[in-house]
């Protein structure tokens, strides 16, 4: 289709998607965030954890899960930052110290019941947040197919964690269908199939990537415009073309601390 080699093309996306991802990290700053509610979502990259085998390793790349945590605005649907990781403290921790600062108004936050999340929270902000956990009653179907089929969930508990949050905006529902809309526009996440990252950095650099389509390129439905535009950060609707010019525009980090002397 393009005339050029399979393995040139992934190079040119993969430096791509990194280079999306550190604009992302430098002008992801101030926002004006109100309603943040955040989540993370499963994949792997190579094979599931249990699968796991040394020949994995034998390049010195990483195989096992991969968790995608996502912050998405309830108003203007941005998504101010992600990480990828383990599913434990540490992560959640690196993950609201992330969040934070890129915050210039306190906040109301959601999450679902994980408990790393409370400390987590805490280290990041303090007492400056309305911090809310959604906690999900699940209960089992009989009748379900075990293997494709999530349990019901039967109900929802809100819990105020810190601060007052306003129950009437204690909710996941934008983060969760975040959550669709990654399996649904990255093959990689789709499940049940042989479309599952090979290497670790080629699935950091999809998420990059999808996250910048989605922040300053996609048109929201509802919004009319992108989320960039809607919270004030991007003043047109960015083309592909824009997109791709990052790769000249956007100066690696590596190539910044060489010319500062600092050795990464």
């Amino acid at each position: 289709m393009t005339g050029a080699s399979k393995n040139t093309v992934v190079k040119l996306l993969v430096e791509l998607g990194t280079v999306c991802t550190q604009y992302m990290d430098d002008n992801m700053r101030k926002l004006p965030c109100q309603r943040i509610q955040v989540d993370e979502i499963w994949q792997f990259v190579g094979a599931k954890a249990k699968n796991v085998k040394p020949h994995h390793f034998e390049d010195g790349g990483y195989a096992g899960d991969v968790w995608t945590w996502t912050a998405i605005d309830a108003h203007t649907k941005l998504v101010p930052c992600f990480m990828l990781g383990a599913r434990d403290a540490n992560a959640a921790r690196d993950f609201m110290e992330d969040l934070a600062p890129r915050l210039k108004n306190r906040i109301q936050l959601t999450s679902d019941g994980l408990k790393v999340y409370i400390n987590a929270v805490y280290t990041a902000f303090g007492n400056d947040i309305d911090y809310a956990q959604l906690v999900k009653v699940y209960g089992i179907d009989p009748q379900a197919e075990k293997r494709y089929s999530p349990a019901i969930c039967t109900s929802c508990e809100a819990h105020a964690i810190s601060g007052r949050p306003d129950p009437d905006h204690i909710n996941t529902s934008y983060v969760e269908r975040q959550n669709l809309s990654m399996r649904m526009s990255m093959r990689r996440f789709t499940r049940l199939t042989n479309a599952f990252s090979k290497k670790v950095e080629n699935h950091a650099a999809a998420v990059g990537l999808y996250f910048m389509w989605y922040n300053f390129g996609r048109v929201h439905q509802t919004l009319k415009t992108t989320p960039a535009v809607k919270a004030g950060i991007a003043d047109h609707v960015w083309s592909v073309d824009e997109v791709i010019g990052l790769l000249q525009a956007v100066e690696p980090k590596a190539t910044r601390a060489a010319k500062a002397g600092i050795s990464n």
